[in-house]
């Protein structure tokens, strides 16, 4: 056996069974798909996990177009002067009962009152408000031609990052952003789920 298979032998037997069954269950791939995840992640969960996010193979991405009409409103209140109202959907009304959704839909209340946010996501900013920022950027262009929409494109989403929920990190793990967190949870309930609308109120702040 070459060398090469035999470190490959190696780093299969670091990869239990038991990660590869969790993998499968919380991405929806097959056992083969998640052991090989792994062994190119060698064995580090979350690597692999994120791997198959970047290459939409797991269910999170594959539901992302199913309709949510289910869900439930929640709220945060802090300290009687800060709060939040979300209306956080699913598919059934059987996951939007489930405590797990709740909590999830609770800790999206606090995200938006704690980071502020004003768009749901980057579709969600109106279009002039969009093509003025786009403007402001194709004026200060200065690199290569045939990279101009990607570059441009790029830092009109990062102009907005903070000001958008989907794209803002994730306030209990700066090292997602809320989509991601989203998608956790949808690979784990099989279901879509989506943020419809939000409000922030502050005591004494008006719009």
């Amino acid at each position: 056996m070459s060398k090469e298979l035999n470190e490959k032998a190696e780093e299969v037997k670091e990869v239990s069974i038991e990660l590869i069954k969790k993998l499968k269950e919380l991405s929806g791939v097959g056992l083969t798909d998640a052991k090989n995840a792994l062994v190119e992640a060698k064995g580090n969960f979350d690597k692999a996990l994120e791997e198959m996010r970047k290459k939409g193979m797991t269910k999170a991405e594959k539901r992302g177009d199913r309709e949510t009409r289910e869900g439930i409103i929640e709220s945060y209140i802090h300290d009687g002067r800060l709060g939040a109202i979300v209306e956080l959907n699913c598919e059934t009304s059987f996951v939007a009962k489930t405590d797990e959704f709740k909590d999830l839909a609770h800790k999206i209340a606090m995200q938006i009152a704690s980071m502020n946010p004003l768009y749901v996501d980057i579709d969600s900013i109106p279009e002039d408000i969009v093509k003025a920022k786009k403007k402001e950027f194709e004026e200060k262009f200065s690199g290569p031609e045939n990279m101009k929409d990607q570059i441009i494109s790029g830092q009109v989403k990062k102009a907005f990052s903070d000001q958008v929920l989907m794209e803002q990190n994730y306030i209990f793990d700066d090292t997602k952003t809320v989509a991601q967190f989203i998608k956790e949870a949808i690979a784990k309930t099989g279901e879509n789920i989506t943020v419809n609308q939000f409000k922030r109120l502050e005591l004494g702040v008006t719009e």
